[in-house]
């Protein structure tokens, strides 16, 4: 059963506002933050292509947005190469993408990078504990440690969270409401003992959210994170959601997703603003060596307030029936979709290599790093 609504305790005081806000993703960013990928365990022998594939998905994002790749050593050698022999690149282009010497374990950098909110006219990187989506994989330690690098790379104070998390595991409408999974943030291996109304307390105090919505319906075929929202259900704006449900009740995981899409839209009559809540079809199943491989359209990026890259996974009839939807859900938004099959097959996400840096409300001296 679900969880349904939490709200955090703020003492009686009815007036109290929270100490930050954790922005949506169509709000203005300055900078999206990636990962290079290397770690051939993450695609057991499918990794040929991968590469190119980061390469083109970086270079989509930079046409509108700067992009900052954590490589190092011979990694950032390989990510310049593939970078600079990419063809049909302008030289603006080129020049919004800057490589930064952080070394990584892997590059699902959204899981272990930072979250970053606003605290009054400033930023503030939030770093949870991570521990490799509950002690699943190892070694991780460099991915541990990337997120506070991120934030001295950016000349940002750097909050160490007592919870472990990952970012792909919260959806934000950058007005104080959440969308969690109950299975992932409640998970014994990250947090034990954890209860809902704890994990609300500490997100009000972290990240100023004064409501959660939570699921507990079923997850991606192939996810190995125990149920991150991103790959479940996502804020359009603050009053439309979409959910991803199977468009044929004989796919095997059809009532899962349903049940998710159920949940969240009886939250969504009851909430204040309400919400419209909107069915997005996953596309077809697909095994690689029996290996459920997750796909989620979802997982789309948002781009600040005006384009959206949306995942595809090669398969045209889903992924243009996708587009479609998300581009009449935006019709000011640029809607784009960019080849995320061999990502996906590494158990990721189209947004789990990519962390969000949002524009600060004001510049400031004391704030402004080699980032912005």
């Amino acid at each position: 059963m679900s969880l349904g609504v939490t709200h955090p305790s703020t003492g009686g005081d009815e007036q109290s506002c929270p100490p930050r806000r954790f922005p949506a993703q169509w709000e203005p960013c300055d900078a999206v933050w990636l990962a290079w990928p290397h770690n051939l365990e993450t695609w057991p022998g499918h990794f040929d292509g991968v590469p190119e594939a980061f390469t083109r998905f970086a270079l989509a994002i930079a046409e509108s947005t700067p992009v900052r790749i954590l490589a190092s050593g011979g990694l950032a050698d390989q990510c310049q190469r593939l970078l600079h022999s990419a063809t049909g690149v302008s030289a603006t282009t080129a020049r919004e993408i800057e490589i930064v010497d952080i070394p990584t374990n892997d590059c699902w950098i959204r899981d272990y990078g930072p979250t970053f909110v606003h605290e009054r006219d400033s930023l503030l990187a939030v770093n949870w504990r991570f521990n490799a989506w509950g002690g699943k994989y190892h070694p991780h330690d460099l991915d541990r440690d990337a997120g506070a690098q991120i934030a001295r790379h950016a000349g940002l104070r750097c909050l160490k969270a007592e919870l472990t998390l990952e970012g792909g595991a919260l959806e934000t409408d950058g007005a104080g409401r959440l969308l969690v999974h109950t299975a992932c943030v409640l998970d014994p291996n990250r947090n034990p003992g954890l209860t809902a109304q704890t994990f609300a307390e500490r997100m009000y105090q972290y990240l100023g959210i004064e409501e959660i919505a939570w699921v507990d319906g079923g997850m991606i075929p192939g996810d190995d994170t125990d149920g991150h929202i991103d790959q479940i259900a996502r804020f359009i704006d603050r009053e439309n959601v979409v959910v991803a449900v199977a468009d044929s009740p004989d796919v095997p995981f059809a009532d899962e997703l349903e049940a998710n899409y159920r949940q969240i839209d009886l939250w969504a009559s009851q909430t204040s603003p309400e919400v419209a809540v909107h069915r997005l079809p996953v596309p077809s199943p697909r095994t690689i060596d029996g290996q459920n491989v997750p796909q989620s359209y979802c997982n789309f990026l948002r781009l600040g307030p005006n384009r959206l890259l949306v995942p595809t996974f090669a398969d045209s009839k889903s992924d243009d029936r996708a587009i479609g939807i998300l581009r009449e859900l935006c019709p000011e938004v640029e809607v784009q979709g960019v080849a995320c099959e061999k990502i996906a097959w590494g158990l990721g996400r189209c947004t789990a290599p990519v962390v969000i840096s949002p524009r600060p409300r004001r510049p400031s001296s004391d704030l402004l790093g080699t980032v912005f």
